[in-house]
């Protein structure tokens, strides 16, 4: 790679890197302020709450990484290749299929929505706050799944800016109408969940300004390859089932916190859920980056075109990662403090536990990015391992430490993130896995 190439492909790179992390800032920070306007408005009860809805939202998370992550990094590769009929197949089916699954979740939602809440709440107290906001978001399900798909369609087309832009419009419109629906309406916590429908479909219209654009490359078709199925699949897999465990994790963890920390410790735990939004943020702006930029230079079967990415993910999340850390250890209180507590016992065990988790999220973050890595070079069995034991390992030591150790469980997660990558690096070797450019 020449000297100009090399430069325009950085240029892209931070480009593509800064749009994403706007994206990510957006939908990481609108979490956050939506759990501290709850916590203000509504208690502590609200705040557990909606960290109890989590799952079902990482469930439909899941459904998306399939047909959207997926085939994002099919389409990338296609784009890298100038096939525009494979372009417009795999758009049609990931379009077409994130909308049917939206309607069905729809369904499910005006059907059983009680069934479902019992599944995530066990406590009393806090089942009618959860049915609330939980109704409401799979009523809206529709709208949540075709603002992933066509965010991850037009950014890797070429739009990641109006994607950037139509997400941060989306929150602002969505943290707006949280204090008038919950205040002003006196909606409670289902007026929460009714803002984020509205913000999305406000963020959906603006990002159909990309299909009026000269570079659109996304059309649909009636002329789709049905096969198409089978590789989409197989290349969302590893994330989805990452996000398939991560909801097990976030069951597995709300009923053992909730039960042997009682409501308090439930409450510190869904603060540091929502801090790891702020990890999030960086994570999934760079592997979004990763995964668009990378998928078109396999494409091209560009290898120094990919390392020159790769190297610069690595620098920007591990710069992120130590800044977030340092800020979370030295002001743990105050961000307690700003979810609607002022609780002593809570400041004081917030005060430990916000440390721990701040630490324990860094070699989340690497492995996260690892696995990235190891799909986009089409390592499927390792990347299968890691998206398997991303949060399964976590489950067992979770259990573990709150039977035979219950004073170091908060330690759980960091015990097991270390552990992940001593297994990683064993069955690397084992396999001996080779860092390759196929397509």
């Amino acid at each position: 790679m020449n000297p100009k190439e090399s430069q325009e492909l950085t240029t892209t790179f931070w480009r593509y890197l800064w749009s994403s992390i706007l994206i990510s800032i957006s939908a990481s920070v609108g979490t956050i302020v939506d759990g501290i306007i709850v916590g203000n408005l509504i208690g502590e009860k609200g705040v557990s709450a909606i960290n109890l809805t989590t799952p079902l939202l990482q469930f439909m998370m899941t459904i998306s990484l399939i047909l959207a992550a997926g085939a994002g990094i099919l389409l990338g590769y296609a784009l890298g290749k100038g096939d525009n009929q494979r372009v417009r197949s795999i758009y049609t089916l990931s379009m077409g299929g994130s909308l049917l699954i939206g309607l069905l979740l729809t369904f499910v939602g005006a059907c059983f929505a009680d069934f479902i809440t019992g599944i995530l709440c066990e406590n009393d107290e806090l089942f009618i706050f959860t049915k609330e906001y939980l109704r409401i978001v799979l009523l809206g399900a529709p709208t949540y799944m075709l603002m992933w798909a066509i965010s991850t369609m037009i950014g890797i087309d070429g739009s990641p800016r109006i994607a950037s832009l139509a997400l941060v419009i989306d929150n602002v419109v969505n943290l707006s109408l949280d204090i008038v629906f919950m205040k002003v309406f006196d909606m409670g916590i289902a007026g929460s969940s009714l803002a984020s429908i509205v913000g999305h479909i406000v963020g959906i219209l603006i990002m159909c300004r990309h299909f009026y654009g000269k570079k659109n490359n996304l059309q649909f078709t009636w002329e789709y390859n049905a096969s198409e199925w089978k590789n989409i699949v197989s290349q969302g897999t590893p994330l989805a089932i990452a996000s398939i465990c991560l909801t097990l994790l976030l069951l597995s963890a709300n009923h053992i916190f909730l039960k042997t920390q009682g409501e308090n410790g439930l409450f510190i735990f869904a603060i540091c859920m929502n801090l790891l939004q702020i990890y999030n943020l960086y994570l999934a702006g760079t592997c979004r980056t990763l995964q668009s930029l990378g998928a078109i230079q396999v494409g091209k079967q560009n290898q120094e075109g990919f390392l020159l990415i790769l190297k610069k993910s690595v620098m920007f999340i591990t710069v992120s990662m130590l800044v977030t850390c340092l800020l979370i250890s030295l002001f743990p209180n105050i961000i307690t403090q700003m979810f609607g507590s002022n609780d002593p016992y809570i400041l004081v065990e917030s005060n430990h536990v916000l440390r721990i988790f701040a630490i324990s999220f860094i070699p989340f973050c690497y492995i996260y990015l690892i696995m990235i890595v190891y799909k986009l070079y089409n390592q499927h069995y390792m990347a299968l391992f890691i998206s398997f034991a991303l949060s399964l390992t976590v489950i067992p030591v979770l259990w573990g430490m709150s039977h035979f150790a219950p004073k170091y469980t908060w330690y759980s997660y960091l015990i097991a993130y270390i552990l992940e990558i001593i297994m990683i690096v064993i069955l690397h070797k084992i396999t001996h896995a080779k860092f390759q450019l196929t397509d």
